[in-house]
Protein backbone atom coordinates (compact mmCIF):
# COMPACT_ATOMS: atom_id res chain seq x y z
CA UNK A 1 0.00 0.00 0.00
CA UNK A 2 2.92 2.63 0.70
CA UNK A 3 4.63 1.41 -2.28
CA UNK A 4 1.43 2.28 -4.40
CA UNK A 5 1.19 5.58 -2.59
CA UNK A 6 4.87 7.05 -3.03
CA UNK A 7 4.43 5.80 -7.01
CA UNK A 8 1.48 7.55 -7.04
CA UNK A 9 3.12 10.65 -5.45
CA UNK A 10 5.68 10.28 -8.09
CA UNK A 11 3.18 10.20 -11.01
CA UNK A 12 1.29 13.51 -9.61
CA UNK A 13 4.77 15.42 -9.87
CA UNK A 14 5.62 14.27 -12.77
CA UNK A 15 2.39 15.21 -14.40
CA UNK A 16 2.70 18.81 -12.92
CA UNK A 17 5.94 19.25 -14.11
CA UNK A 18 4.83 18.73 -17.38
CA UNK A 19 1.90 20.99 -16.79
CA UNK A 20 4.24 23.35 -15.99
CA UNK A 21 6.59 23.48 -19.17
CA UNK A 22 4.21 23.37 -21.65
CA UNK A 23 1.60 26.45 -20.10
CA UNK A 24 0.84 28.49 -23.27
CA UNK A 25 2.32 31.54 -23.94
CA UNK A 26 4.74 31.30 -21.26
CA UNK A 27 8.26 29.55 -21.41
CA UNK A 28 11.74 29.53 -18.52
CA UNK A 29 12.17 33.45 -19.64
CA UNK A 30 8.98 34.86 -19.51
CA UNK A 31 5.81 35.34 -21.82
CA UNK A 32 6.62 34.16 -25.44
CA UNK A 33 3.20 35.68 -27.06
CA UNK A 34 1.57 39.14 -26.65
CA UNK A 35 -2.11 40.37 -26.79
CA UNK A 36 -2.56 43.28 -28.10
CA UNK A 37 -6.23 44.88 -28.28
CA UNK A 38 -7.12 48.32 -29.80
CA UNK A 39 -10.53 49.87 -28.59
CA UNK A 40 -12.28 53.17 -29.82
CA UNK A 41 -14.55 53.29 -26.30
CA UNK A 42 -16.87 56.09 -27.47
CA UNK A 43 -16.59 57.83 -24.52
CA UNK A 44 -17.72 54.77 -22.68
CA UNK A 45 -21.33 56.09 -24.32
CA UNK A 46 -23.02 52.41 -25.27
CA UNK A 47 -24.74 54.01 -28.82
CA UNK A 48 -27.93 52.51 -28.12
CA UNK A 49 -28.26 54.68 -25.24
CA UNK A 50 -27.85 58.50 -25.88
CA UNK A 51 -25.99 60.38 -22.41
CA UNK A 52 -25.49 57.24 -20.75
CA UNK A 53 -22.31 56.47 -19.85
CA UNK A 54 -21.25 52.74 -19.09
CA UNK A 55 -17.41 52.27 -17.84
CA UNK A 56 -18.23 48.87 -16.66
CA UNK A 57 -19.33 47.51 -20.21
CA UNK A 58 -16.16 48.86 -21.40
CA UNK A 59 -14.08 47.63 -18.30
CA UNK A 60 -16.49 44.25 -18.86
CA UNK A 61 -15.04 43.45 -22.48
CA UNK A 62 -11.36 43.90 -21.70
CA UNK A 63 -11.47 41.73 -18.78
CA UNK A 64 -13.36 39.01 -20.82
CA UNK A 65 -10.60 38.90 -23.38
CA UNK A 66 -8.06 39.49 -21.19
CA UNK A 67 -5.31 41.20 -23.30
CA UNK A 68 -2.16 41.95 -22.45
CA UNK A 69 -1.95 45.87 -23.40
CA UNK A 70 -4.74 47.71 -24.45
CA UNK A 71 -4.66 50.78 -26.79
CA UNK A 72 -7.64 53.18 -26.21
CA UNK A 73 -9.14 55.83 -27.76
CA UNK A 74 -11.80 58.23 -26.90
CA UNK A 75 -11.46 58.59 -23.27
CA UNK A 76 -12.89 61.23 -21.12
CA UNK A 77 -11.11 62.51 -18.14
CA UNK A 78 -13.45 65.23 -15.77
CA UNK A 79 -15.65 65.80 -19.02
CA UNK A 80 -18.90 67.39 -18.39
CA UNK A 81 -20.76 65.08 -20.91
CA UNK A 82 -19.35 62.26 -18.74
CA UNK A 83 -20.40 63.25 -15.05
CA UNK A 84 -16.80 64.53 -14.71
CA UNK A 85 -15.18 61.13 -13.80
CA UNK A 86 -11.53 60.43 -14.60
CA UNK A 87 -13.10 57.58 -17.08
CA UNK A 88 -8.96 56.79 -17.58
CA UNK A 89 -8.60 56.15 -13.67
CA UNK A 90 -12.13 54.25 -13.49
CA UNK A 91 -10.87 51.75 -16.56
CA UNK A 92 -7.70 50.81 -14.91
CA UNK A 93 -10.01 50.52 -11.54
CA UNK A 94 -12.36 48.28 -13.14
CA UNK A 95 -10.07 46.05 -14.87
CA UNK A 96 -7.35 45.79 -12.43
CA UNK A 97 -5.04 46.62 -14.91
CA UNK A 98 -3.30 49.22 -12.88
CA UNK A 99 -0.70 50.91 -15.45
CA UNK A 100 -1.66 53.09 -17.31
CA UNK A 101 -1.04 56.49 -19.38
CA UNK A 102 -3.65 58.68 -20.66
CA UNK A 103 -2.75 61.51 -23.05
CA UNK A 104 -5.06 64.25 -23.82
CA UNK A 105 -5.82 65.50 -27.35
CA UNK A 106 -8.04 68.64 -27.10
CA UNK A 107 -9.87 70.41 -24.41
CA UNK A 108 -13.29 69.71 -24.32
CA UNK A 109 -16.58 70.55 -21.92
CA UNK A 110 -14.48 71.55 -18.88
CA UNK A 111 -12.28 68.67 -19.15
CA UNK A 112 -9.73 66.52 -21.31
CA UNK A 113 -10.10 64.18 -23.97
CA UNK A 114 -8.06 61.80 -25.70
CA UNK A 115 -6.23 58.53 -26.09
CA UNK A 116 -5.00 56.14 -23.00
CA UNK A 117 -2.84 52.55 -22.79
CA UNK A 118 -3.71 49.99 -20.76
CA UNK A 119 -1.71 47.63 -19.08
CA UNK A 120 -1.53 44.67 -16.93
CA UNK A 121 2.38 44.69 -16.82
CA UNK A 122 4.68 47.95 -16.25
CA UNK A 123 4.95 51.16 -17.79
CA UNK A 124 7.67 53.52 -18.31
CA UNK A 125 9.34 56.08 -20.80
CA UNK A 126 5.59 57.31 -21.20
CA UNK A 127 4.82 60.68 -23.81
CA UNK A 128 2.69 62.58 -25.91
CA UNK A 129 3.08 63.97 -29.23
CA UNK A 130 1.15 65.91 -31.15
CA UNK A 131 0.12 65.51 -34.38
CA UNK A 132 -0.09 67.80 -37.22
CA UNK A 133 -3.76 69.20 -38.81
CA UNK A 134 -4.43 70.96 -41.80
CA UNK A 135 -5.98 74.13 -40.54
CA UNK A 136 -7.83 74.62 -43.52
CA UNK A 137 -10.03 71.74 -42.59
CA UNK A 138 -11.32 72.70 -39.46
CA UNK A 139 -10.02 68.95 -38.28
CA UNK A 140 -9.29 68.30 -34.65
CA UNK A 141 -5.77 67.99 -32.85
CA UNK A 142 -4.94 64.42 -32.61
CA UNK A 143 -1.53 62.59 -30.67
CA UNK A 144 0.32 59.87 -30.41
CA UNK A 145 0.56 58.17 -27.23
CA UNK A 146 3.87 55.85 -26.47
CA UNK A 147 5.11 53.81 -23.38
CA UNK A 148 7.28 51.29 -22.75
CA UNK A 149 6.03 47.63 -21.46
CA UNK A 150 8.10 45.78 -19.16
CA UNK A 151 6.73 41.84 -19.71
CA UNK A 152 7.31 39.18 -17.51
CA UNK A 153 10.88 37.83 -17.83
CA UNK A 154 12.26 41.61 -18.65
CA UNK A 155 12.05 41.80 -22.08
CA UNK A 156 10.42 45.51 -23.77
CA UNK A 157 8.49 46.50 -25.95
CA UNK A 158 7.37 50.84 -27.24
CA UNK A 159 3.51 49.91 -27.40
CA UNK A 160 1.23 52.89 -29.07
CA UNK A 161 -2.17 54.36 -29.47
CA UNK A 162 -3.41 56.85 -31.63
CA UNK A 163 -6.23 58.20 -32.98
CA UNK A 164 -6.66 59.81 -36.44
CA UNK A 165 -8.61 62.47 -37.41
CA UNK A 166 -11.22 62.01 -40.47
CA UNK A 167 -11.72 65.85 -41.25
CA UNK A 168 -10.22 66.44 -45.16
CA UNK A 169 -8.23 64.17 -47.45
CA UNK A 170 -4.71 65.45 -45.91
CA UNK A 171 -4.92 65.20 -42.19
CA UNK A 172 -4.70 61.50 -41.88
CA UNK A 173 -1.62 61.02 -44.69
CA UNK A 174 -0.07 63.96 -42.44
CA UNK A 175 -0.63 62.07 -39.52
CA UNK A 176 0.34 58.81 -40.09
CA UNK A 177 3.52 60.49 -41.74
CA UNK A 178 4.10 62.09 -38.34
CA UNK A 179 3.44 58.82 -36.61
CA UNK A 180 6.33 56.87 -38.77
CA UNK A 181 8.75 59.66 -38.34
CA UNK A 182 8.27 59.95 -34.43
CA UNK A 183 9.16 55.90 -34.58
CA UNK A 184 11.33 55.73 -37.25
CA UNK A 185 14.53 55.20 -35.19
CA UNK A 186 12.84 53.23 -32.32
CA UNK A 187 15.26 50.49 -30.93
CA UNK A 188 12.62 48.68 -29.53
CA UNK A 189 9.90 46.46 -31.26
CA UNK A 190 6.80 48.27 -31.53
CA UNK A 191 3.32 47.81 -31.56
CA UNK A 192 0.65 50.15 -32.16
CA UNK A 193 -2.74 50.04 -32.39
CA UNK A 194 -5.71 52.92 -32.67
CA UNK A 195 -8.83 54.35 -34.77
CA UNK A 196 -6.86 55.17 -37.97
CA UNK A 197 -10.29 56.29 -39.42
CA UNK A 198 -9.31 55.66 -43.00
CA UNK A 199 -9.70 51.60 -44.80
CA UNK A 200 -7.61 49.43 -46.06
CA UNK A 201 -6.96 51.17 -49.76
CA UNK A 202 -6.54 54.53 -48.15
CA UNK A 203 -3.28 56.43 -48.48
CA UNK A 204 -3.27 56.92 -44.78
CA UNK A 205 -3.16 53.00 -44.20
CA UNK A 206 -0.54 52.55 -47.39
CA UNK A 207 1.22 54.98 -45.30
CA UNK A 208 1.00 52.89 -42.19
CA UNK A 209 2.06 49.08 -44.37
CA UNK A 210 5.36 51.17 -45.55
CA UNK A 211 6.51 51.18 -42.32
CA UNK A 212 4.28 48.58 -39.90
CA UNK A 213 3.20 45.39 -40.54
CA UNK A 214 -0.60 45.01 -40.03
CA UNK A 215 -2.29 41.83 -37.51
CA UNK A 216 -4.76 41.10 -40.75
CA UNK A 217 -5.21 41.67 -44.38
CA UNK A 218 -9.26 41.93 -45.99
CA UNK A 219 -9.85 42.68 -42.33
CA UNK A 220 -13.39 42.36 -40.57
CA UNK A 221 -15.67 45.28 -39.95
CA UNK A 222 -14.95 47.57 -36.72
CA UNK A 223 -17.63 49.71 -37.30
CA UNK A 224 -20.90 50.10 -38.73
CA UNK A 225 -22.89 53.23 -39.86
CA UNK A 226 -26.07 52.44 -41.51
CA UNK A 227 -25.77 49.90 -44.08
CA UNK A 228 -21.98 50.58 -44.65
CA UNK A 229 -19.18 48.26 -42.67
CA UNK A 230 -15.44 49.21 -42.47
CA UNK A 231 -12.66 48.43 -41.10
CA UNK A 232 -10.66 50.89 -39.58
CA UNK A 233 -9.47 50.10 -36.65
CA UNK A 234 -6.32 48.03 -36.77
CA UNK A 235 -3.01 46.90 -35.18
CA UNK A 236 0.17 46.58 -36.54
CA UNK A 237 4.15 46.10 -35.68
CA UNK A 238 7.60 46.74 -36.44
CA UNK A 239 10.06 45.47 -37.13
CA UNK A 240 8.65 42.81 -39.20
CA UNK A 241 10.85 39.80 -37.71
CA UNK A 242 10.07 40.74 -34.46
CA UNK A 243 6.98 38.75 -34.17
CA UNK A 244 4.70 36.53 -36.02
CA UNK A 245 0.43 36.88 -35.90
CA UNK A 246 -0.57 33.57 -34.06
CA UNK A 247 -4.48 35.57 -34.15
CA UNK A 248 -6.34 38.75 -35.19
CA UNK A 249 -10.17 38.81 -34.90
CA UNK A 250 -12.74 41.92 -34.44
CA UNK A 251 -14.97 40.99 -31.37
CA UNK A 252 -18.32 40.76 -32.28
CA UNK A 253 -19.48 43.52 -29.45
CA UNK A 254 -21.74 46.11 -30.83
CA UNK A 255 -23.32 47.52 -26.74
CA UNK A 256 -20.65 49.10 -25.49
CA UNK A 257 -19.40 51.22 -27.87
CA UNK A 258 -19.88 52.19 -31.49
CA UNK A 259 -16.56 50.27 -32.63
CA UNK A 260 -15.85 47.06 -32.46
CA UNK A 261 -12.69 45.69 -30.50
CA UNK A 262 -9.77 44.22 -32.70
CA UNK A 263 -7.58 41.97 -30.86
CA UNK A 264 -4.30 40.10 -31.58
CA UNK A 265 -1.91 37.67 -30.16
CA UNK A 266 1.75 38.00 -31.54
CA UNK A 267 4.47 35.59 -31.11
CA UNK A 268 7.56 37.39 -29.96
CA UNK A 269 10.73 36.63 -32.00
CA UNK A 270 13.66 38.16 -30.18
Amino acid sequence: MRKFSVLGFLVVLAMISCARKTAPGKSKAGIDAITFMSYNVHHCNPPSKPGVIDVDAIAQVIKRENPDVVALQEIDVNIGRSGKINQAALLSEKTGYHSFHFSKSIDHDGGDYGIMILSKYPLSDMSTHKLPTDPATGGEPRVLSLAVVTLPGGKKIRVASTHLDFHGKTNGKLQMTEVNRILANEPLPVIIGGDFNATEKSETIQLLDKAFTRTCHNCAFTIEEGKEKQAIDFIAFKPGKAFSVLSHRVIEEDYASDHRPVQAILKIGF
